[in-house]
């Protein structure tokens, strides 16, 4: 079995979906695992729905679930020219559901009912592809990720329960390729014991394609991208890109960590634990190599990687009383910290400071200030970037700083990072 998973630029159009199917004809007779995100910016605009719902503004909810279908359904008037086909009704009765569902009490727990209707997404975009595949005489069945996958009750970043999840893939998805040599399902969701819809996070269709590789103890994982394979920074940001021809499984983590937005955090770990390649493919040339993912690490040091993320601000919390930043003090901090959900891009301390760099748009000053305004004086600076080099060398080191200041910086054998501004 191989596994494909086709992110949403991959998925955004007919003319897109048209070239998916085209690339799987190119492996005729193999036995394959497709997974699909939502089509183009599908899930911002279910996130915006979300949104509607719970300030019960229906002239909002009921113009952005109008737009979503009619996104929708052009796709399909482009692929299915007749309406007859039994596609236009799945599409319209899940159209419905989501307008009923104004109706209904908006559950207290946000990240519920996000999980419930975001999820929408993928379940369209599996169900069209999977119709258009079957139109083009693809042996084809679509599964429902909602029954392979299982997750706790973390709604918005299902904590996966890999023995059960094992368990379902070996008796609930497998077997179907004895009817169908491709079998068609959803990134980025599961379902909890009781039968609710998770989601994995989001970007999550990746950790999908991972969790039923190792699952269905597959050959290989391919993500099809809008890219030539990984490349060695963002090329939005950087001119000269080079793309990585091979690098292990170990290496991929330590990019994906420090923010390299190619592959998913979760996806590398389920692979790297059964050995299982994953390659990262263009979907617009798909017969080129594209990059190897694996065990060996003879690679890595090669080229040198960039990863940039902007818009950062820098803590530094400083105890009133002038005490040292000892253990006591940080467990203080981190527990403040993950209960406002701070996820840290860099942390460093002193003596008497600790210091965060955190997204600027994803936490709020004010309540971070309130929270430690008895104890601590906190500082801040605003309107920083974080560069991450893997494999530097000095060349590399003052290319990215030349004409920038440089607020903090740390170094090990393989990596330096600087805050810029």
């Amino acid at each position: 079995m191989l596994v494909f998973k086709f992110g949403g630029a991959s998925v955004k159009d007919a003319d897109a979906i048209r070239n998916v199917a085209s690339i799987l004809s190119l492996y005729p007779g193999k036995k394959l695992t497709v997974v699909v995100s939502a089509m183009g910016k599908s899930t911002n605009k279910l996130e915006e729905i979300v949104d509607a719902l719970e300030s019960k503004n229906h002239k909002l909810f009921v113009g952005l679930v109008d737009e979503l279908e009619s996104f929708h359904m052009d796709i399909m008037a482009a692929l299915f020219p007749e309406k007859h086909f039994k596609i236009y009704q799945t599409i319209e009765e899940l159209f419905e559901a989501l307008r009923s569902r104004f109706e209904a009490v908006f559950s207290e727990n946000k990240s519920f009912e996000y999980d419930q209707i975001v999820s929408l997404g993928e379940v369209l975009s599996s169900q069209i592809v999977s119709a258009y595949l079957i139109d083009q005489d693809f042996s084809v069945k679509w599964m429902d990720a909602r029954k392979l996958i299982r997750t706790d009750h973390t709604y918005q970043e299902g904590k996966v329960d890999w023995k059960k999840t094992e368990q379902l893939v070996q008796e609930r998805m497998l077997p179907e390729f004895n009817e169908a040599d491709i079998l068609l399902t959803q990134g980025f969701m599961g379902h909890t014991s009781e039968g609710f819809t998770t989601t994995l996070g989001r970007e999550g269709s990746d950790y999908t394609a991972g969790i039923l590789a190792y699952c269905g103890q597959a050959e290989s994982v391919t993500i099809w991208k809008d890219v030539p394979g990984m490349l060695n920074a963002d090329p939005k940001y950087f001119s000269n890109t080079k793309k990585l021809e091979a690098i292990s499984f170990k290496e991929a983590i330590e990019l994906s960590y420090y923010g390299a937005s190619v592959i998913h955090p979760k996806t590398i770990q389920p692979l790297q634990n059964r050995n299982i390649p994953l390659f990262v493919k263009s979907f617009l040339d798909p017969k080129a190599a594209g990059t190897a993912i694996q065990a060996s690490s003879s690679y890595d040091h090669l080229i040198p990687s960039y990863i940039f993320k902007f818009d950062q601000v820098l803590y530094s919390f400083t105890p009133k009383d002038f005490s040292f930043i000892v253990e006591e003090n940080l467990s203080v901090i981190f527990g403040k910290l993950s209960a406002m959900n701070v996820k840290i891009n860099l942390m460093q301390n002193s003596a008497l400071s600790f210091s965060i760099l955190t997204d600027q748009k994803k936490l709020k000053k004010d309540e971070l200030l309130a929270l430690f305004q008895d104890d601590y004086e906190v500082k801040y600076n605003e309107n920083l970037s974080l560069v991450t080099i893997r494999h530097y060398d000095n060349l590399t080191i003052e290319q990215v700083t030349k004409d920038k200041e440089i607020i903090l910086q740390q170094r090990t054998r393989h990596t330096a990072r600087f805050v810029l501004k």
